[in-house]
């Protein structure tokens, strides 16, 4: 899914407009979007929400819970598990161990919902916390349920006691760059997306647009995002075009025409496995999209 919209969960305007989005998955915040003393109400209309709109839905409906270490993660997740949400995404987690106590947790709901084990996937929010920069290479071992790996830098420069996580022209400093660059690299090695965090400018069209070209080049295959209008953009920054899946098409066909063979060459270029791979992924990219 390329965009990954976050609405919180205790506004009635907001959520009244959840139909009209034309996110790939929106996630109904019940943390940072919420205030302390709306978090109860802000469970109830999440599950609401979620009732109102039984699956399958055409638009996946994900919930962000409360940190597992905190006090209010259990009850969060014994209120909207029943919802039949689309997932759950994880923020501030620390270590691997809480993935694998958050997977038990979601086993044991979906026991007590009567739903199929491992039905609510799992996307974590890694780099908030100092700790998780050191579990990103360990991910493998959540198990299927982790399907998805984001980042955050705000919390992370909380953490670290940090005065800026940017320089003056807006570039990452080089711990959030490296942050940045473990999330890519555990994501890939735990075969699970990628996907790259907000823009916090949602007025600045340009800015955003930008930010997601680095992300695809990168690696990244989405982008969270926190405002209605940033979705077309992220939509269709991370939508291979007909340049890109011209290539793949081409690459593809050589490699059916070579009959095996290992390395061959198109337009004067080198082609080798990792092409067939990249050209695999574009096209894959592209039929996703599509739906």
């Amino acid at each position: 899914m390329r965009s990954w919209l976050f609405i919180p969960g205790d506004s009635e305007r907001k959520l009244a407009k959840l139909d009209t989005l034309e996110a790939d998955a929106v996630i109904l915040d019940l943390e940072d979007a919420v205030l302390p003393a709306s978090k109860t109400v802000a469970r109830q209309r999440v599950r609401d929400t979620l009732d109102a709109r039984p699956g399958p839905r055409g638009r996946p409906l994900w919930v962000r819970i409360n940190p597992l270490e905190g006090p209010l993660a259990l009850e969060d997740l014994a209120a909207v598990v029943g919802g039949r949400p689309d997932g759950v995404m994880l923020p501030k987690f620390s270590t691997v161990a809480e993935l694998q106590r958050l997977d038990a947790a979601l086993a044991a709901l979906e026991v007590r919902e009567n739903l199929a084990p491992g039905s609510v996937p799992l996307v974590a929010v890694a780099t908030e916390t100092a700790r998780s920069l050191f579990e990103l290479g360990a991910l493998g071992r959540v198990g299927p349920r982790l399907q998805g790996i984001t980042w955050g830098a705000e919390d992370l420069a909380v953490d670290l006691g940090a005065a800026a996580n940017r320089d003056e022209e807006g570039r990452w400093l080089p711990t959030y760059q490296l942050a940045r660059s473990l999330v890519l690299a555990g994501a890939a090695a735990a075969g699970v997306q990628a996907i790259d965090t907000v823009y916090t400018n949602f007025r600045d069209p340009a800015g955003l647009r930008e930010s997601c070209r680095h992300a695809r080049r990168d690696g990244f295959t989405g982008k969270l995002a926190i405002h209605p209008d940033q979705v077309a953009i992220i939509n269709e920054a991370f939508t291979p075009d007909e340049d890109d899946c011209r290539w793949a098409r081409e690459v593809l066909a050589a490699f059916e025409a070579g009959g095996g063979e290992g390395a061959l060459s198109l337009d004067g270029k080198l082609l080798d496995a990792p092409h067939l791979r990249q050209a695999e992924r574009i096209l894959a990219q592209a039929r996703q999209s599509a739906r």
